[in-house]
């Protein structure tokens, strides 16, 4: 199969969105944005041995490819509503594109996502998705819009996409059962597209967790050009997780909860004033939004402290993908 029946048979699609005027086939699609709306534009690639193994569920992998992209439109606050998509391939196995593109057509439906172009090449296995959201004019959610009083948020729980790597890498164990749950996190993460679309007007501030906790949010507070301090006890975790922290594994949990990455959870800052809205929403959209902090003054940097209040002396890296 040659590369333009791949694209006519797996990627090719009708327009569905009256705002799409021209899809997949020609040199580029074209959009007519809706009144009064703003585009949110986002792009992020997944490279095999970088960010997944060779031998990923390619249904796994078409989720995930989509869901990072949509977590980084949930975080300002955007409504998905198209893609485009670039994949290098080794080769044009034509069984592992349709289970790619299962696992993203699955998404895409559940968040009405049209595709709407793309590219296709020989090469090592990248995959590189573009995403365009919507939202009203000028209630986008910033990185730079956190005050000091606000509470710090995040939604669910944090840590389990790095534990699971941990297991599959032998640095960890846990039952049957939990490396199941932990391997879903990080192989099929849940944008918080109806969380990152309700927050506009209530967050002051809002960030995904792709990279961990401690470099995310201290994109926040650099940003916003204030401190944060952060508690560990009030950091959210799986079972699996609180259990490794009062083990000899609390190193490795650390590392897990606060610099982990890969969680797409969504950080958030609220002042006090919305704080029985936020308890609202969690009820809403059954979705833990756990206070874990509060934002200082500017030049106090991120801090996070122990189980006994005390600063940690030292706080694990975040992820880089050039350290």
């Amino acid at each position: 199969m040659n590369e333009f029946e791949l694209i006519e048979r797996h990627f090719r699609r009708a327009p569905h969105h009256p705002e799409l005027r021209v899809g997949i086939g020609d040199d580029g699609a074209v959009i007519a944005p809706s009144p009064g709306m703003e585009y949110v534009l986002t792009v992020d690639m997944l490279v095999e041995g970088r960010h997944f193994v060779a031998g990923t569920d390619p249904v796994r992998l078409g989720h995930k490819a989509l869901a990072v992209n949509l977590s980084d439109l949930a975080a300002m606050g955007a409504l998905p509503r198209f893609a485009l998509l670039a994949v290098a391939l080794p080769d044009a196995d034509e069984a592992w594109v349709a289970a790619f593109m299962r696992g993203l057509d699955a998404l895409a439906r559940q968040y009405d996502v049209e595709l709407i172009g793309g590219d296709t090449t020989r090469g090592p296995r990248n995959l590189c998705i573009t995403a365009i959201g919507e939202l009203p004019a000028g209630s986008a959610l910033l990185r730079s819009g956190a005050n000091p009083g606000d509470r710090i948020y995040v939604s669910g729980t944090l840590g389990d996409a790095a534990l699971a790597l941990a297991v599959a890498g032998g640095r960890s164990d846990v039952d049957a059962r939990s490396r199941a749950a932990l391997g879903r996190r990080l192989d099929a993460p849940e944008p918080r597209v109806a969380l990152g679309v309700a927050l506009r007007g209530v967050a002051s501030s809002a960030i995904d967790v792709s990279d961990g906790l401690v470099g995310d949010l201290g994109h926040v507070v650099t940003a916003s050009r204030v401190g944060a301090a952060v508690d560990l006890a009030a950091l959210p975790c799986s079972p699996a997780l609180r259990a490794k922290l009062g083990s000899a594994e609390r190193e490795l949990a650390l590392a897990c909860l606060l610099a982990g990455g890969d969680d797409y959870e969504l950080c958030f800052t609220a002042p006090h004033a919305m704080d029985e809205r936020i308890e609202a929403l969690a009820l809403a959209l059954r979705l833990p939004l756990t206070p874990i902090g509060a934002v200082g003054a500017h030049g106090g940097g991120l801090t996070v402290r122990d189980e006994s209040g005390r600063a940690l002396a030292r706080l694990p890296q975040a992820f880089d993908h050039f350290g």
